[in-house]
């Protein structure tokens, strides 16, 4: 394939610079400002918050250490979890819960072997070599590394200490992989079962693509992640978590203070944030999940065939669109797609304002939030609306090669003129 950066016309080029300057800059304050502004207290730092460096990562860090621990489920009750948060933060730290399933105790787990501040340095050198490595072969030029990596998605992910990097990297994979390899792409979707959130679409998009192979193998993986953390931590794990973990993440969403708000860029989200109802602020999440359930199994299934980027554009857009509870430094894998797509040089000036808004989502929906201000959540179906009428033929200026996927960067413009 030609590398994608080669290709893009002058003006895509440019508000690629642009994008990489304006985010570098961004990058730059915002890191200035949270080291600046860390308390280096024992036994681990804050920020200016309050809240332990690393953030979220506490709790997967704590996932790590309970699996060494007997009855680990325990800690899905709020209480006992912030009792034991107390023995070494003090009893004024700030209230968090579990929200992951069990299963992601087999991937904390060595790192709750380890001091947090190692563990979180391990952490985030782990996560940022797998998505360097991942992207940089998905966009083809290392030079569009940059306005990912300084990307608001991206470093809102850093400073939160969250997965974010890893679960983009193997969807990047997914994407790339689900006709070459449908028994890797299978076993990867199986294993994002860890964050469920971010694959629920998977059974839709493998189902309407005929894609059995990949559907099976995902099922049989999800399957036996399940029955080997039931073996490991025993059936309560699930019950737990179940009966516990799950009204705990609904709690967040039901909060009538709406301290949460500003970080969930989810129509959900948006409207509470509004002092919209709960159950009105559900009902209209579930329109847009239907349509995105739809636009995702029409498109699979009448244009599997169509540019992958488009299509991943469309998936994760819809992915954003169907959930109520997902937080800004989720919107890595959209951002990876925007950026492609607009170094493809293959999007109409619609579709180029909307790949920069999906850019600048994060610190879209952080501004409006605090305010409790709707419309950041309308960006992620825009994107899925332009993605889903350019792969139906109606923005025929937005179109781009069928090869998607990992660039060779050995190919150039020249190679394939001479391949011609």
């Amino acid at each position: 394939m030609i590398a994608i950066y080669a290709e893009a016309r002058q003006e895509d080029r440019s508000a690629i610079w642009l994008l990489t300057w304006a985010s570098a800059i961004f990058f730059g304050i915002t890191a200035l400002y949270y080291v600046w502004t860390i308390a280096w207290i024992e036994p681990i730092p804050r920020d200016a918050t309050t809240l332990v460096v690393g953030r979220d990562f506490l709790n997967f860090w704590m996932y790590g250490r309970a699996a060494w621990l007997p009855d680990p489920s325990r800690f899905y009750n709020v209480h006992l979890y912030q009792d034991m948060l107390a023995t070494f933060l003090g009893s004024l730290y700030p209230g968090q819960n579990w929200s992951y399933p069990p299963s992601i105790m087999f991937l904390a787990a060595p790192f709750g072997r380890l001091p947090y501040l190692a563990a979180l340095a391990c952490w985030t050198a782990v996560g940022l070599a797998f998505f360097v490595w991942t992207v940089s072969r998905y966009v083809g030029e290392r030079r569009l590394l940059a306005p990912i990596l300084l990307s608001p998605a991206v470093v809102f992910c850093l400073i939160s200490g969250q997965n974010s990097l890893v679960t983009t990297a193997i969807l990047l994979i997914i994407m790339t992989y689900l006709d070459r390899r449908p028994l890797l792409a299978g076993l990867l979707i199986g294993i994002l079962t860890l964050k469920p959130q971010l694959g629920l679409l998977f059974p839709v998009m493998l189902a309407a693509s005929g894609r059995w192979r990949a559907f099976s193998v995902a099922a049989v993986t999800a399957l036996v992640i399940a029955a080997a953390t039931a073996a490991v931590f025993g059936p309560q794990a699930w019950i737990d978590f179940i009966r516990e973990g799950l009204p705990a993440q609904n709690a967040v969403l039901a909060d009538p203070e709406r301290i949460a708000t500003p970080y969930y860029p989810t129509i959900f989200m948006n409207l509470r944030g509004t002092g919209t109802s709960y159950p009105l602020a559900m009902a209209v999440q579930a329109c847009f999940a239907a349509l995105a359930v739809g636009a995702v199994f029409f498109a699979y299934r009448a244009r599997k065939d169509a540019d992958p980027r488009m299509l991943a554009a469309l998936f994760f857009a819809c992915s954003i669109c169907a959930v109520p509870y997902l937080l800004s430094y989720d919107l890595v894998p959209m951002t990876c797609v925007a950026i492609s797509l607009l170094a493809a040089g293959k999007l109409d000036e619609r579709g180029q304002i909307i790949a920069k808004l999906v850019y600048w989502l994060p610190l879209i929906q952080m501004t409006l939030g605090q305010f409790h201000l709707p419309g950041a959540a309308l960006i992620p179906p825009a994107f899925a609306l332009y993605a889903f009428m350019s792969l139906i033929g109606r923005n025929p200026a937005a179109t781009g090669p069928r090869d998607g996927g990992f660039v060779n960067r050995c190919d150039t413009p020249e190679r394939a003129k001479r391949a011609t």
